[in-house]
């Protein structure tokens, strides 16, 4: 029996080798050595959005789709998210987000979740710099109670002191436990670096900030962030408009705002003064690093040349700053740079982590590619490639029906409107390699960045001297 077993195991590991052997082509087959040529660029198919504002403010997109039985719906609603927390409570939104659908005025959290479950979908949501999405799915029988539920979590949230405590304790663990992750402290300080006291800078909790809050905050936050008036409700699937349009009205229709709105959220930093930090960390063999200086809001002009040039110096595994450190140079496992854009303002955030022995050379080979792209043109082929990766990537996250909602509300919280769904393909197509070299000389100039360094100070420090003098902080 286990000259039986031996015998198949060998059989089985040489039949790939074998067959390799016997169905390989000639070496001089034109077959074997021409690759066929890519296929033609296939449009995102642009949806028809119907469009309705109810009379309380509560603007509602609908975007029917064949396909599988099941609707899908985002609530966006702006001004909730992190440019809101106050900057005793950084990160507020978060547990704000967490917390609404762990109970609600009718429903116990488990109760929520197995209402959910029922109708054979989910409810949640999530934080971000602008707003926070609440976002519910079904099968398209239970299109009705679904809108339901979603409008119980996101109007009556209960926030009940057990479900609140609880979601502190894990807060305080988790940002323990990330406190002790030198990427953490590198992206802190960097966003610091970047936004100063701007709100956009709050996106990371303290101890102080969880301890401080509790069920009565959360509950008088909500009432202030959560508006119909600064909402979107975009509902998308298998459902006719206007069935849909009815739905919103019964769920929504009679949501009213509460007290008097939250300021809009200032104009972030267009420039600040480069900053040099370097973050001790004791016995670290290696060192974090992150660039970074202002950007540009999301509804700049200038917005999908700038995402092309992000793709090409630091976005993707063929970009430039990756193959530099990673493939040719080996300093690291992966290197990224590129633009953030949100709705009033941006960053450029480029980071790796590497051995401590190459820290300045890494470094340097960052402010190398940097300049690069801001004074020299990207060739015909650069271009193309990460044009097809660009094109290709949007096309891709946009076939399923809840992405097409959750991405026509995220464009919308950052001041994008419905139409770019469909034209930032086409636009993509149309950038020029000037137009990069332009993004790369007015936000990647290396004189205009602040650099983050997380390392060992005895390791280090002797390689940064060449890029100015570093402030050394345990923060």
């Amino acid at each position: 029996m286990k000259k039986l077993i031996l015998a198949v195991a060998i059989s089985t590991l040489c039949a790939p080798l074998l067959h390799a052997q016997t169905s390989a082509a000639p070496a001089t087959s034109p077959a074997a050595s021409q690759v066929p040529p890519y296929g033609a660029d296939k449009p995102l198919p642009v949806p028809r959005i119907a469009k309705k504002t109810l009379s309380n403010g509560l603007e509602v997109w609908v975007v029917p789709r064949s396909g599988l039985p099941r609707v899908d719906y985002v609530l966006a609603v702006r001004g909730a998210g992190y440019a809101a927390d106050d900057a005793q409570h950084p990160a507020f939104a978060s547990l704000l987000a967490n917390l609404l659908n762990e109970g609600t005025a009718k429903r116990s959290s488990r109760a929520v979740a197995e209402a959910a479950q029922g109708m054979g979908g989910s409810v949640g949501a999530s934080a971000a710099n602008d707003g926070i999405t609440v976002f519910g799915n079904a099968l398209a029988s239970s299109a009705a109670p679904m809108a339901a539920l979603l409008a119980e979590v996101a109007r009556e949230p209960s926030f009940p002191d057990a479900e609140v405590q609880l979601a502190k304790t894990n807060a305080l663990q988790a940002l323990k436990a990330a406190e002790a992750r030198p990427g953490f402290r590198a992206e802190r300080a960097i966003s610091r670096a970047v936004y100063g006291e701007h709100p956009y800078s709050r996106t990371t909790a303290t101890a102080e900030s969880i301890a401080s809050t509790d069920a009565a905050l959360l509950r008088a936050e909500h009432a202030k962030r959560f508006r119909p008036e600064r909402s979107l409700l975009v509902i998308t699937g298998r459902i006719k408009e206007t069935e849909a349009m009815k739905l919103a009205e019964s769920a929504f229709g009679s949501w009213k705002a509460s007290g008097p709105a939250l300021p809009e959220t200032p104009p972030a930093p267009a420039a600040m003064p480069p900053q040099r930090l370097l973050l001790e960390r004791p016995g670290s063999v290696q060192a974090t690093l992150r660039l970074g200086r202002p950007g540009a809001a999301a509804s700049v002009e200038e917005h999908v040349p700038l995402r092309l040039a992000s793709t090409i110096l630091g976005g993707g595994f063929s970009s430039r700053v990756n193959l530099n450190l990673r493939e040719e140079k080996g300093y690291t496992y992966g290197a990224s740079a590129g633009a953030r854009m949100s709705r009033n303002g941006g960053a450029i955030v480029g980071g790796a982590d590497v051995r401590n022995e190459v820290t300045g050379a890494a470094l340097g080979e960052y402010f190398k590619e940097y300049r690069k792209l801001g004074t020299e043109l990207a060739s015909d082929e650069e271009m193309s490639m990460n044009k097809r990766y660009v094109a290709g990537s949007y096309l891709i996250t946009n076939q399923l029906q809840g992405a097409v909602a959750a991405t026509l509300a995220s464009n919308w919280l950052v001041g994008l409107p419905p139409e770019f769904l469909g034209s930032f393909v086409p636009k993509i197509q149309k950038v020029t390699a000037e137009q990069v070299r332009e993004m790369g000389k007015k936000y990647f100039a290396p004189e205009t960045q602040s650099v983050v360094v997380v390392g060992d100070q005895k390791a280090i420090a002797d390689q940064l001297k060449e890029f100015g003098d570093f402030t050394v902080t345990d923060k």
